[in-house]
């Protein structure tokens, strides 16, 4: 039994290189301001994905990523580890979008993708920390959805088996195809690059990086080379419901907490004395 698997993958800043100037004035997160990497658990699901794809001969892994042009690095990250090739959902009207208003244009392109068995994504990114995205994906495609996925066991027959880690235990659930999985960063780690196929897929660019190239001969020569761009009307989007505009949730700071053991208080214990400590640890975010 062949499958057709989505991965969702995102680029995400660094958080843990977050700066005076990771945020703009509109609440959104200044990302040419932090380095991006591929999101940890994205890859934990890309490693999914690449098992079922050699358990299954004739499978296919696409990826999928919404994000500015420069995505397309993370498709030919995974690329490089196995998968087939992939989109990058890119459109200025994307900018700023909350869970909601990504999960719909997600949606809408999985939609336009149409023949799919298994939707993977990590369970949540490190920019965000929310864990929506997949399960709202899941809501807006009518399909059902696991999530906390530690081991995708086995596909057969129509239905998937999957070990999930919970934080009181282990259970192993089975759900008809197609679904959505979102993979726990406790899942496998995802397999280093190939030397083979960094040499095959290096020069892979999407339409947007093929315009800065005064020859682009080799990528009509070979079609694997090309790494799809779709836009807001690529997919039948409605405007009203991407980007900021789609985006009931704003962002109003971002901030590097770091707990650090640097000296120690002896109180009293009066009311007046824990009163403020309590407004401290508070302010300082060790607690709140």
């Amino acid at each position: 039994m062949s499958l057709k698997i989505v991965v969702l993958a995102k680029q995400v800043p660094d958080t843990r290189n977050v700066g005076k100037d990771a945020m703009k004035e509109d609440g959104t997160i200044n990302r040419a301001a932090l380095p991006a990497i591929f999101n940890p658990e994205d890859l934990n699901a890309l490693e999914q994905a690449l098992q079922l794809k050699e358990e299954h001969p004739g499978s296919t892994v696409t990826l999928l990523t919404m994000g500015p042009p420069r995505a397309a690095e993370i498709i030919r990250e995974g690329m490089f580890r196995g998968a087939d090739g992939g989109i990058v959902l890119t459109d200025r009207a994307f900018a700023g979008a909350d869970t909601l208003a990504t999960s719909y244009a997600l949606s809408c392109a999985i939609r336009k993708i149409g023949d799919y068995d298994l939707i993977i994504g990590g369970r949540q990114a490190i920019d965000g920390d929310t864990a929506q995205v997949g399960p709202q994906i899941a809501e807006k495609l009518g399909i059902p959805q696991v999530t906390y996925a530690e081991k995708i066991v086995s596909v057969t027959d129509g239905k998937a088996t999957i070990k999930r880690r919970l934080e009181r235990g282990v259970e192993t659930v089975v759900c008809p195809l197609p679904l959505v999985i979102t993979v726990n960063g406790s899942a496998d780690e995802c397999r280093p690059r190939n030397a083979r196929r960094i040499q095959q897929y290096k020069y892979a660019k999407s339409p947007s990086e093929k315009a800065q190239l005064s020859d682009t001969a080799l990528y009509e020569a070979r079609p694997y080379l090309n790494i799809q761009e779709w836009s807001v009307t690529d997919v039948d989007a409605d405007l009203n419901q991407v980007g900021l505009a789609g985006s009931p949730t704003k962002v109003k700071a971002v901030e590097n907490v770091v707990f650090q053991a640097k000296e120690s208080k002896q109180l009293d214990g009066t009311e007046a004395e824990i009163d403020e400590l309590m407004k401290e640890l508070i302010a300082n975010h060790t607690i709140g």
